[in-house]
């Protein structure tokens, strides 16, 4: 057993079932903890009112709290983390730095060069699992294979995933080797990180331990009904946890016993989500190059056409399709959109406005609350038909049909896109097709109070499949 250890806090932001935490004291003797606010991350923000920094400065404050009636304190730190993390855990005198596993291409970067700065001054570095029930190679095929299919991935899981993988990992009898550091510490301002603070209680976001306990606590009393309401974004019956799992104020061992347990149909539906994205996790992994390329090489071939007026009309929800236009501008007023949809937008980007889906990628990275690299790429590259067990590239959304489909009566369109809202819900997923003496009625003549459709979807589906025939084998 060392002297002391540092517990490097990161995307874990928790006391309860914290694996770094949890290695950390079962093997030191007295336990440090710290938070990198990490210029190299902050400073490639877009905008300064970012809500996943507010999301991470306000369950900061919350686990600082819970850490210091323990016994123990948190170290907040602004600058390159490859940098202060080194510089802390000689000041303190640390044998071993012990940090939950990232499986992103520049964080592996970044923790590599942090072990090396450790090593050269005699203190360990320890990366466990955490993020994840599944990490690297521990579940592969009967071959010895990484997975490239989601299906027999899942089965495997499922399998696998006993109680032993989702025990807790922190041991709470071993807080009180929590130690408070010889230095004063601080959590600093927003402003001072050069953030504001943002709508976070108006995005319907509560951040913190107790703000996942209390966001799972309200999908529990719906979940034995996801399965049958998941798709319909009026009804808003997701769980909200996302940016939870992305931050790691809950556990994935806590969530998947739950849903282990309740063993309900909408539970299995909603434990198959939690399931994708290990999937997404371990492909990034064997596939770091996927972060940047497509994941089917042959369609690395494709020439988008990439126009930029196109682009900007998907951005900015006005494209002249309801249901496309009503979750861009949820995205851009909440940070959020609805799972089903972002599926939409992202066809709609990619086979109708044939633009590479990479543009699309970045521009939910800059704006999902719950942006994480492994989900985004993963989704994204499924709905371009690029990814591993993607949606194969002939099967195109119907901007109109997934409307009508999930939004019937026009719900939740109206709620976005007000202009439409006079509009019968027979014409409101195409409203192009509603006569002009109707439109003048309404009050929304199309081409002046709400755009005409950019592009034909008959048309551009005829493009697409050109453009993946082109470079098929």
């Amino acid at each position: 057993m060392s002297n002391a250890a540092l517990a490097w806090l990161r995307r874990d932001l928790r006391l309860d079932d914290n694996a770094a935490l949890g290695r950390a004291l079962a093997r030191s003797k007295q336990v440090f903890c710290v938070f990198v606010f990490d210029t190299e991350i902050l400073d490639a923000l877009e905008s300064r009112a970012d809500r996943r920094v507010d999301f991470i400065w306000r369950s900061l404050g919350e686990l600082r709290e819970r850490l210091r009636e323990a016994g123990g304190d948190l170290i907040v730190l602004h600058g390159r983390a490859r940098e202060e993390l080194p510089h802390l855990a000689v000041a303190l005198g640390v044998d071993e730095v012990v940090a939950a596993e990232d499986y992103e291409p520049a964080a592996l970067a970044r923790d590599a060069e942090v072990a090396e700065r450790l090593r050269a001054s005699g203190i360990g570095f320890t990366a466990v699992k955490d993020t994840v029930v599944f990490a690297k190679g521990e579940l592969l095929t009967q071959a010895g294979r990484p997975f490239t299919v989601f299906t027999p991935y899942r089965n495997a899981w499922l399998k696998l995933a006993g109680e032993a993988e989702l025990a807790p990992r922190l041991d709470a009898a071993l807080l009180g080797r929590l130690a408070r550091p010889p230095m004063a510490t601080r959590l600093p301002e927003l402003r001072e990180l050069g953030f504001a603070e943002t709508d976070l209680a108006a995005a319907g976001i509560r951040p913190g331990e107790r703000g996942a306990r209390e966001t799972l606590d309200d999908f529990l009393g719906r979940i034995d009904g996801y399965h049958a309401q998941r798709d319909f974004p009026a009804l808003d019956a997701t769980s909200g946890l996302a940016i939870h799992n992305r931050f790691g104020t809950i556990s994935i061992r806590r969530l998947v016993r739950m849903a282990r347990s309740r063993r309900t149909t909408g539970t299995d539906f909603w434990l198959a989500e939690l399931i994708w994205r290990d999937f997404f996790f371990q492909v990034l992994h064997h596939h770091p190059r996927a972060a940047q390329q497509s994941f089917r090489a042959e369609f690395a071939r494709i020439e988008w056409p990439n126009d930029a007026r196109l682009f900007a009309a998907w951005k900015e929800g006005r494209t002249g399709y309801p249901i496309v236009d009503a979750a861009m501008r949820q995205l851009n007023a909440t940070g959020n959109m609805h799972n089903r949809l972002r599926m939409v937008v992202a066809s709609f980007l990619t086979k109708d406005l044939l633009v590479d889906w990479r543009w699309g990628e970045r521009h939910f990275a800059a704006t999902l609350n719950d942006f994480d690299l492994a989900a985004n790429n993963g989704n994204w590259q499924w709905a371009a038909s690029t990814g591993c067990d993607a949606q194969p590239y002939f099967r195109i959304f119907n901007p109109v049909a997934q409307s009508e489909r999930f939004d019937a009566q026009g719900e939740y369109i109206r709620r976005w896109v007000p202009e439409l809202a006079g509009v019968p819900a027979k014409f409101i997923h195409a409203p192009w097709r509603l006569p002009p003496a109707e439109q003048a009625a309404c009050g929304c003549i199309i081409g002046r109070d709400y755009p005409a459709p950019v592009v034909d979807h008959a048309v551009q589906r005829e493009r697409a499949l050109a453009l993946y025939k082109k470079v098929r084998p």
